[in-house]
């Protein structure tokens, strides 16, 4: 399995064009030349690109996205559409068919709450009273959440143990990164917009997780905008963030973690506008980019395919996963567990 290319374009200044059939991407620290053949997508926080770059890449199915500061997706640029369409009538298909698509979303909701058990059980093992019964209480209120997922087949109600159990998650959060990092009080999770340094690192690691899932889906010839858990609506890849709620735990959360409370990223790697929102600063960006490509070959065990495979691999892994159960090659989907 081919592992998607990705290259990150930062520098408000950057331009991106074609020079001798090759992507050349200018900013002022110097140019970068990208072969086509090692590219799958180019993702854009500033910079301008040529049409005649866009006309390359397109070409080439190399998929171009925009991303605000936040890290919400502007825009999507790809080329011809992947894989067979009667991969894609099978997925419109199970979408419409309520039981089946609350199959799909029970599986998802289930691994990402699991996930979450296990990284508040970590947390719960360094902590001091009376922050461990905190984990320890959350943690159990989480695992009687997932006790009642295999008897729910109502959409509302899978969503709602899924908010439940994610409320709790971020509180211990909270708790955890307290003491632990110096960017200030965090408890709740805000997104539109993120009101603190945690949630801005939080939602801008999201959008890149959402890129990369179009990007997946997209390459096994799945529709990325036909969802299970997220609801079908107009202009809103549904099935991207049902992939993304899974992977959020092992990819995002943990590099956000990671970042914070080895001070990586300093309160001086933000700014707070006028209304009250928080977004990280162009080097600040810089930094998290930077600690993605050095994280992006980091190994983590796969459960299912019992070996580890590179952490940032995992959306096209779960992606041919869930191509391979819509076509009916495995009975269930089977989401990824963080271990």
């Amino acid at each position: 399995m081919r592992l998607l290319t990705t290259a990150y374009v930062n520098d408000y200044r950057a331009s991106i064009r074609v020079h001798k059939g090759n992507i050349v991407v200018s900013q002022t620290d110097g140019k970068t030349r990208i072969p086509v053949e090692a590219l799958d997508a180019i993702v854009l926080f500033g910079g301008q690109i040529t049409t005649e770059a866009i006309d390359l890449c397109v070409r080439h199915n190399i998929r171009v996205s925009a991303l605000r500061r936040s890290g919400r997706i502007r825009f999507t640029i790809g080329g011809p559409t992947h894989g067979n369409v009667h991969l894609r009538v099978a997925q419109l298909r199970r979408a419409d068919q309520p039981d089946q698509a609350a199959g799909i979303a029970r599986n998802i909701v289930a691994a990402k709450l699991q996930s979450y058990r296990t990284l508040i059980q970590r947390w719960a093992w360094d902590a001091d009273e009376p922050e461990r019964s905190l984990h320890n209480n959350e943690r159990a209120a989480i695992a009687e959440r997932i006790e009642s997922i295999p008897r729910t087949v109502d959409g509302d109600t899978i969503r709602g143990h899924e908010g439940d159990g994610t409320r709790r998650y971020f509180k211990c959060l909270g708790a955890h990164l307290a003491n632990r990092a110096d960017l200030g009080y965090f408890l709740l999770r805000s997104r539109r917009p993120p009101r603190d340094p945690t949630n801005a690192l939080l939602s801008f690691l999201y959008g890149v997780i959402e890129a990369e899932s179009i990007g997946a889906l997209e390459t096994v010839g799945l529709d990325p905008q036909v969802g299970y858990l997220h609801g079908l609506r107009p202009g809103r890849a549904s099935l991207a963030l049902d992939l993304m709620e899974e992977l959020r735990p092992a990819i995002a959360d943990r590099l956000a973690v990671r970042l914070l409370t080895r001070r990586q990223l300093r309160l001086e790697h933000f700014t707070k506008t006028g209304a009250g929102a928080t977004y990280l600063t162009e080097q600040g960006r810089a930094a998290v980019l930077q600690a993605i490509e050095g994280h992006r070959d980091t190994e983590i065990h796969h459960p299912l395919l019992r070996r580890p495979v590179p952490v940032w691999s995992l959306p096209l892994v779960q992606a041919t996963i869930l191509a391979r159960h819509i076509r009916g090659d495995l009975p269930t989907y089977a989401p990824f567990i963080l271990v």
